[in-house]
């Protein structure tokens, strides 16, 4: 085809009724939110992500992504962390937490249970009660699961 695109809904002999875009649409920022579980949600299960997702409402279960994940003021989390990043904005997280690049804690956050990566930021306030690795996580240990020594998180 050359020359403008006709309007959706007109078309030219033997023009089909679409627009093909001429490029693909740019990625999304690093900063974007890719998708958002939002207060007064709730979700059980496993929850398997790429980009960046914020989680604003109760989940409980596994979480993993290659990614960052974001947990939000009057969150509720439950269960098994393992992604690329977590930012903690608040909300209540009762977790075994692995990231392969940084762990980020700020008030008025209330966490419990397991830290483990290379950076862990934590702001002063933030009730934290656990216990803390700040080490490379081998993507190999535990097949992602809980550290054996300290057990699941009640």
């Amino acid at each position: 085809m050359n020359g403008p695109l006709p309007p959706i809904g007109r078309t030219a002999a033997a023009e089909p009724s679409y627009r093909i875009a001429p490029t693909m649409a740019a990625p999304l920022p690093a900063t974007e939110i890719t998708a958002l579980l939002g207060q007064g949600t709730r979700f059980e299960g496993k929850l398997h992500f790429e980009g960046r997702v914020r989680i604003d409402g109760r989940f409980m279960g596994e979480i993993s992504s290659p990614d960052v994940l974001v947990i939000g003021e009057g969150a509720e989390v439950e269960g098994e962390i393992d992604v690329a990043s977590v930012i903690i904005k608040g909300g209540v997280v009762r977790a075994n937490v692995r990231a392969r690049e940084s762990i980020e804690l700020y008030v008025p956050a209330i966490v419990t249970g397991t830290l483990h990566a290379p950076e862990i930021f934590m702001d002063k306030g933030v009730q934290f009660s656990g216990s803390c690795t700040m080490a490379p996580v081998d993507t190999a240990e535990n097949d992602g699961k809980h550290d054996a020594a300290v057990g699941p998180v009640k």
